[in-house]
């Protein structure tokens, strides 16, 4: 299956779920070449069968493509500068960026600040075993950077024998 036909599929079946109307042939490729300005992609990748022999900057800028394409109002993009290169990084960073609005969120997991340069976080979380332990602004990104997670670690062993002499 080729991925524009894939994505056509995805295209009118939610688009089904929002209660409208398909899209023809003519408005399909009309908004499939908006897309693929916004994210930098040529006919010939989208022309290939889904996924196969992309490679991985291939691979992430059709995930983000997909995402424009989709308009979901919620996005988890796990690990997305996984595996690309500095160009990439910057062409799947500004298609992010431009899908990014006041209607829909992304939510980004990632483990290094190079991503962060590119698409500013509202708001940075910290997972650690499976649950949020800090919150904080995107300077939170930068210490993380500048420190690692153990100063995370240490502060949740402080309140945990905070905690325990309470007890």
């Amino acid at each position: 299956m080729s991925t524009t036909n894939f994505i056509k599929t995805a295209v009118n079946e939610v688009r089904k779920y929002r209660g409208l109307d398909p899209l023809d042939a003519v408005g399909f490729l009309k908004l499939m070449k908006e897309k693929m300005a916004l994210m930098n992609i040529s006919q010939s990748l989208l022309s290939r069968p889904l996924n196969e022999g992309f490679s991985g900057g291939e691979k992430k800028k059709n995930e983000i493509f997909q995402m424009a394409m989709l308009e979901p109002k919620l996005a988890i993009l796990d690990e997305t500068d996984s595996g690309l290169d500095i160009d990439a990084i910057r062409i799947v960073s500004n298609g992010v960026n431009k899908l990014r609005n006041k209607d829909n969120a992304v939510l980004m997991v990632t483990h290094y600040q190079r991503l962060l340069d590119y698409i500013v976080p509202d708001y940075v979380h910290v997972l650690y075993n499976g649950r949020i332990v800090k919150s904080g602004p995107k300077e939170l990104a930068l210490e993380l950077e500048e420190r690692g997670y153990d100063f995370i670690k240490n502060e949740l062993s402080e309140a945990e024998k905070a905690v325990s002499n309470r007890l």
